[in-house]
């Protein structure tokens, strides 16, 4: 098991072993049509990029690329899946199966508790050009305020999203697959 550094001493194991066992979402049918893109422009930011499900070698696969631009006070891009129902009680974490091009990429959850726009929870990980399983436990999501619980109760989730955040950089990122462990 490989382990990569993150800050704060988070880590997240990159598993060569199947990935678990209950599905969030793999990207085929009508659950990938729930994805919407959302840009920093909605606060008057300039960062630009799409994101969009795309089939390739017969995978099924969400792709987020663009621009991100800190200009404006601005500094992101990200796509995001509404969850009404949250995860199921006793998930543990989120497992990805997802490439990327070796750039740091954000997982953020909102949860019944962040109310305000600029809440939201985030965990850190970096995918590399092959597609490989990254686990992220719930416990490596972060509150964005010192207002929110320290660790979101699976419940209470109620988005995920993949974020391209923070720095003036090109994104491109793509996740295959999201189960629960």
């Amino acid at each position: 098991m490989k382990q990569i550094a993150l800050p704060l001493a988070l880590s997240v194991a990159l598993l060569a072993s199947p990935a678990p066992a209950q599905m969030l979402e793999d990207f085929t049918g009508s659950s990938a049509d729930g994805w919407r893109f959302i840009s920093d422009q909605v606060m008057g930011g300039v960062s630009e990029g799409r994101s969009g499900v795309e089939v390739r070698g017969g995978e099924s696969f969400l792709r987020l690329t663009g621009t991100v631009s800190t200009e404006n006070r601005g500094g992101f891009i990200q796509t995001r899946r509404d969850l009404p129902g949250g995860l199921p009680e006793g998930t543990k974490g989120v497992a990805l199966r997802a490439r990327g091009d070796g750039q740091q990429y954000f997982m953020h959850l909102r949860t019944t508790g962040t109310v305000l726009p600029w809440q939201y929870y985030q965990a850190p990980f970096t995918p590399g050009p092959d597609w490989g399983e990254i686990r992220v436990p719930l416990s490596a999501f972060i509150a964005s305020g010192a207002l929110l619980r320290a660790t979101p109760r699976a419940g209470d989730v109620r988005s995920i999203a993949l974020v391209a955040f923070g720095r003036d950089h090109r994104a491109d990122v793509s996740l295959a697959r999201i189960t629960l462990y």
